[in-house]
């Protein structure tokens, strides 16, 4: 049994990891401001401080008798550091140096791993993606994520504290807010569906992005954290297969049994145009192989919907 930090884990993905920790018999303690985050989505078991990434203090405080220390803390979204720039790299940026500084100063060594993004690749015109590919942000939000990237290599270089960063593509699943203009596509689609309300679509609806379900995510978190023995390393959660959005309206319609209005906007500042990942290295390295189908994925989070409606 170990005892973890996870920041964010009021959050989507952060609240689904640390179900997961705590069902294999590990401690855990959640460091939280509860901006996006819900209280009520921190497990019962788990020790909650409210509390806010950027203050040194308050990380420094969290890292006390910890073994390994999740990092999830972070504003999610493009279109938020577009409109709070500066909000969005203290919370993006400053918070990560936050928490690998409370990492060397620890009596023993304690890994982190991190949430990168794909968002770092910018719009390559050579895909999958893969991990050496080179990174061309085209957002304040994909820059902060590489720049954890790089902090990370100097927590090992100079500070020995082993660390993976991970970079998820288009994570989707329960407890993701639909109601916020900041959610995933997946989640807004699917609870407009729901409902039969139109739904918008930036562009012509041909962008491909690679879609991977929360729980596949977690999977990788607490692997990465399992092999984060030495070292830095960066990988990719993803499936390597391409989804349109036009086909994941399509999709979400027939599993609904219904069509619902589509409306065409123009494409967004920032957008990427194909985001498809090469997942060979999580698979060679973690022994992970993401199983979940976007079918499956999406089925579990229309039932959501229904029991929430």
């Amino acid at each position: 049994m170990a005892h973890y930090l996870v920041t964010g884990g009021c959050g989507f993905i952060g609240s689904h990891l640390s179900d997961a920790l705590i069902a294999q018999g590990h401690q855990v303690r959640i460091l939280d401001d509860l901006s996006t985050g819900k209280k009520e989505n921190a497990p019962i078991a788990a020790e909650v401080i409210i509390g806010d990434a950027t203050d040194e203090n308050v990380v420094e405080a969290a890292f006390e008798n910890i073994h390994g220390c999740f990092h999830l803390a972070a504003v999610a979204s493009v279109q938020k550091s577009i409109q709070e720039w500066r909000r969005t790299h203290t919370v993006n940026a400053t918070a990560t140096v936050n928490v690998f500084q409370a990492a060397s100063r620890q009596p023993r060594p304690v890994p982190v791993v991190y949430t990168s993004s794909a968002a770092v690749y910018g719009d390559n015109s050579i895909y999958p993606l893969s991990e050496d590919m080179p990174t061309i942000p085209l957002t304040a939000y994909g820059a902060d994520k590489l720049s954890c990237d790089l902090h990370g290599r100097i927590a090992w270089l100079v500070h020995r504290i082993p660390n993976i960063g991970l970079r998820p593509f288009n994570v989707y699943g329960i407890r993701q807010d639909p109601s916020s203009p900041y959610s995933g596509v997946i989640s807004i689609f699917t609870n407009r569906v729901r409902h039969n309300q139109p739904i918008t679509i930036f562009g012509d609806g041909e962008q491909v992005r690679d879609f991977v379900h929360v729980s596949d995510v977690v999977k990788a978190f607490i692997g990465a954290m399992q092999h984060c023995k030495t070292g830095h390393d960066i990988l990719n959660i993803c499936t390597g297969k391409p989804t349109s959005i036009n086909h994941l309206v399509s999709t979400i319609e027939t599993l609904c049994g219904w069509r619902v209005q589509r409306i065409y906007e123009p494409a967004r500042k920032g957008d990427i145009r194909i985001s498809l990942g090469n997942p060979e290295k999580l698979q060679h390295l973690l022994g992970l192989q993401l199983s979940t189908s976007l079918e499956e994925g999406l089925t579990l989070t229309l039932d959501e919907r229904k029991a929430a409606a």
